[in-house]
C-alpha cells in the first residue's frame, strides 16, 4: 500500500471567496476528523494531492502545522466537474492496526475465449483490511474463461489480512456470447417498436420514373 507524506496549513478561511483564493495560490481546502476528535480545517498542497490520489486508497502521513501527525484515508474527493481540479478533500483519520470497511478497485486480467463478451458488474469489491495494509487493487482473471462462465464475490482471491465485506454470492464479472449483427439489428428494431419510431421504407420509383429508366438503358446498349 502506498503512504505518502504531505505537509498541511492550518486554515481560518470558510466560504467559496476563501476556497478560491486558496486555490489560487495553489492549496487545496481539507478536512481532517475520525477517532472523536474535532475536525481539523486544512489546506493541502494542490500538485502533490492530485498526484497522490492517482493511487486508489493512498494513506497520507498528514504532518500538521500545529505539530505531530496523523495518518488519513481520502474518505471523499470533490474535483470540478468541467475542469476536474481539486476543490476539497475530506480526510479519515486511522490508527495503525485498525480495521477499516473499503471499496477496493478490481483489475480484470486475461482474456476470455473468442465471441465472448465479458460483463462486469462490479468494478470495486468492499473488504476489511487493516488500514496501513490495503490493496491498491484486487486482480481477477479471466484468461481462457468460456461463454456461460461466471465469477462470484467468493471465488475471489484476496490478499492476506483482507476479508470480503460483499455478499459472497453477488455477481462480479458474466462471460456471455457476444452479440451478432444480426442480434444487435433485432434489438433496435424492438427498441424502435417500443419507442413507437416507425421507418422510413425507400421509396420506389414511379411507373414513368421505371419506364424513363429502361428506355435509357436500352438506348446505351
Amino acid at each position: 500500500m502506498s503512504e505518502v507524506k504531505i505537509k498541511a496549513e492550518s486554515r481560518s478561511e470558510f466560504g467559496k471567496g476563501a476556497a478560491r483564493r486558496i486555490r489560487r495560490a495553489g492549496l487545496v481546502p481539507a478536512v481532517l476528523y475520525g477517532h472523536g476528535s474535532d475536525p481539523v480545517h486544512i489546506t493541502l498542497p494542490g500538485h502533490e494531492l492530485m498526484l497522490a490520489l492517482k493511487t486508489p486508497n493512498v494513506l497520507f502521513d498528514v504532518e500538521l502545522a500545529t505539530g505531530g501527525s496523523e495518518l488519513a484515508l481520502p474518505k471523499q474527493v470533490q474535483r470540478e466537474p468541467l475542469k476536474g481540479y481539486l476543490e476539497h478533500v475530506d480526510l479519515l483519520i486511522v490508527k495503525r492496526g485498525e480495521k477499516v470497511t473499503i471499496d477496493v478497485p478490481l483489475s480484470i486480467i486475461g482474456e476470455a475465449v473468442p465471441g465472448a463478451l465479458v460483463g462486469v458488474e462490479h468494478n470495486n469489491l468492499s473488504v476489511e483490511a487493516e488500514a496501513t495494509h490495503i490493496p491498491a487493487q484486487i486482480e481477477v482473471s479471466i484468461e481462457g474463461l468460456g461463454i456461460g462462465s461466471q465469477i462470484h464475490a467468493k471465488d475471489i482471491v484476496l490478499p492476506a489480512g483482507t476479508t470480503l465485506q460483499l455478499d459472497p454470492e453477488a455477481l462480479v464479472v458474466n462471460i456471455t456470447a457476444a452479440p451478432t449483427a444480426e442480434d444487435i439489428e433485432a434489438d433496435m428494431a424492438e427498441a424502435e417498436a417500443e419507442a413507437g419510431v416507425e421507418r422510413d421504407e425507400p421509396d420506389a420509383p414511379a411507373d414513368g420514373a421505371a419506364e424513363s429508366e429502361s428506355a435509357e438503358a436500352a438506348a446505351s446498349e
